[in-house]
């Protein structure tokens, strides 16, 4: 009987076991469904991807469009080049090879890379509308594509630039900084530097600002609250002696105790 019982026990078991084990699988293949989100969460969700995409994508375009455009729009305008043109006259150009000759280029397709070879074109102008004057006749200008001497097409293409005013003896209109008088520009026009700056920088910027604060806003607590004092313990209240109650309760618990004592020692 005991070996049967044992064999009975060891089989219920088993099929416990089994049992045990199907149930965990069965709970392991049961997808949980996932709680549907509210209309408010949804348009929170939606709000944060757009706003943190736009927020990505004008800040990036800011460390492209910042060397590229805002850096030579600023130079420009430091240099206080003049708004009306004068007659330019090209009076030599070199084309050159290796960097220690091409510290700089006249013009040059790409800002990045080093120049290997390059293109000087030198002018001479007279700001004086007198052609016999030579007070104010500059010699051996540089002239450039633009500030950097470098651009990207379509923009700015070198072949014909070179091609334009290149050659020895060409007479053309062209605009000369007023802080170095030795630099000249066959293109000027202030409104459309100061067009680039505010394209290529102000609206990103801005763009990125606004759209940081508005997620700064939705996630995070960024209103003042007022400086919360933390309450100090009162101490317990000292009763009144003023008008002798503790002092009576002393004297007559001490009388009691002192009536106490007399009654202990008293023969019986």
């Amino acid at each position: 009987m005991r070996s049967s019982s044992s064999e009975l026990l060891l089989d219920q078991q088993e099929e416990l076991r089994k049992r045990k084990i199907a149930e965990l699988a069965a709970q392991k293949k049961v997808v949980k469904p996932i709680a549907g989100r509210s209309c408010r969460e949804q348009a929170l969700f939606y709000s944060t991807a757009i706003l943190a995409v736009i927020a990505m994508s004008a800040g990036s375009s800011l460390l492209f469009f910042v060397p590229l455009y805002v850096d030579p729009a600023i130079s420009t305008l430091a240099s206080n080049f003049v708004t009306d043109p004068v007659t330019c006259m090209t009076t030599r150009m070199e084309k050159l090879t290796g960097l220690a000759n091409c510290s700089w280029s006249s013009c040059r397709e790409g800002c990045t890379s080093d120049a290997y070879h390059c293109t000087h074109i030198y002018v001479s102008y007279n700001e004086s509308s007198m052609l016999n004057s030579s007070q104010n006749q500059t010699d051996d200008a540089v002239l450039l594509v633009n500030i950097k001497g470098c651009g990207y097409p379509p923009s700015v293409l070198c072949a014909n630039f070179t091609e334009t005013y290149g050659v020895e003896g060409t007479e053309f209109p062209c605009y000369h900084s007023r802080v170095n008088r030795t630099v000249v520009l066959s293109h000027y026009e202030r409104d459309e530097q100061v067009a680039i700056i505010i394209h290529y920088f102000a609206v990103p910027f801005v763009i990125t600002l606004a759209t940081s604060v508005a997620l700064c806003v939705m996630h995070c607590d960024c209103r003042c609250h007022p400086t919360t004092h933390h309450k100090r313990g009162r101490r317990p209240r000292i009763q009144d002696l003023s008008d002798g109650s503790l002092g009576v309760d002393v004297d007559l618990r001490h009388t009691t105790s002192y009536n106490s004592d007399i009654a202990a020692i008293r023969p019986m």
